[in-house]
């Protein structure tokens, strides 16, 4: 397969760090160059945009690693190429790739998951929006990341590495908020107004259900395993029958596949896992 042009990758590159906010070479690589041998294209790539004046990429290193983000001038200029699915905000990575508080390892693992949906054609790379906010009653609800699924539904993802059960259950009543907030329009004669996540999610025939919510549990150091604190959400959480929620580890979703039985359904009573095409629909 032929290597794509220099120019072409370059804004591939800059696009996909204005999407996802960081990400480090071997990632990028597979996403953008998943047939070739090593990172040298990427890198290139990298150097070029870090080149231009003003750059429009910055990197931090840490531990002979490097982690690459979009400067606002990359910012600005991925938005200016209209090949983003919606409007990128101001904020650029670069305070998470210089984190030492575990925002940095967060943002990777989320960046593996698209990798993960990418590679299983699940989703592609460039149909996920990181950082959205939703509204609810109670202050706008944002979800780690957005996705269009490859067979037109959507999914909040969310990635937990840190978080106490106690968060992740009221994380769940905030969805179930955003599900459940009044209509935000006005409506007219010919429909009743929509609420944010129908006009959003739902199609304009409404035939779509509320968008699944899928969580990623990730390894953090000094925390039990994902698996301990898989088996221990299920264990807490109480089925809502109006929000699909299914959970893997970050280990199956990379290992298997994303496409491959690694979801398990919170509130279904069974320890089985199954393809995420398989997940009940919400009632």
């Amino acid at each position: 397969m032929a290597t794509k042009a220099g120019a072409d990758l370059c804004g591939e590159v800059l696009l996909t760090l204005a999407r996802l906010r960081l990400a480090t070479p071997r990632q990028l690589k597979a996403l953008l160059l998943p047939h070739q041998q090593d990172t040298d294209h990427v890198r290139r790539a990298l150097r070029n945009l870090l080149a231009e004046s003003p750059a429009l990429v910055g990197r931090t290193h840490r531990a002979q690693q490097s982690y690459w983000y979009c400067t606002p001038a990359g910012l600005a200029e991925a938005a200016a190429s209209g090949e983003l699915a919606s409007p990128v905000g101001r904020t650029t990575g670069k305070r998470i790739a210089a984190s030492k508080t575990g925002l940095r390892e967060h943002g990777l693992a989320l960046v593996d998951t698209v990798i993960a949906f990418h590679q299983a054609e699940v989703a592609d790379h460039a149909d996920w929006r990181v950082e959205v906010a939703h509204p609810t009653p109670a202050g706008n609800l944002v979800p780690d990341g957005v996705v269009l699924l490859a067979n037109g539904s959507s999914a909040f993802v969310e990635i937990d590495r840190t978080m106490s059960y106690a968060g992740l259950l009221a994380k769940l009543e905030r969805y179930d908020a955003y599900r459940n907030a009044p209509a935000s329009g006005r409506g007219n004669a010919a429909r009743p107004p929509r609420n944010h996540w129908q006009e959003t999610y739902a199609g304009p025939s409404l035939e779509r259900t509320f968008p699944l919510l899928l969580f990623v549990f990730a390894p953090a150091k000094r925390r039990a395993a994902p698996e301990t604190r898989e088996a221990a959400f299920h264990d807490r959480a109480r089925p809502n029958w109006q929000i699909t929620v299914a959970t893997t580890t970050l280990h199956q979703l990379t290992h298997d596949g994303a496409d491959r039985p690694v979801w398990r359904i919170v509130g279904r009573g069974e320890e089985d896992r199954r393809v995420l095409a398989a997940a009940p629909k919400p009632r």
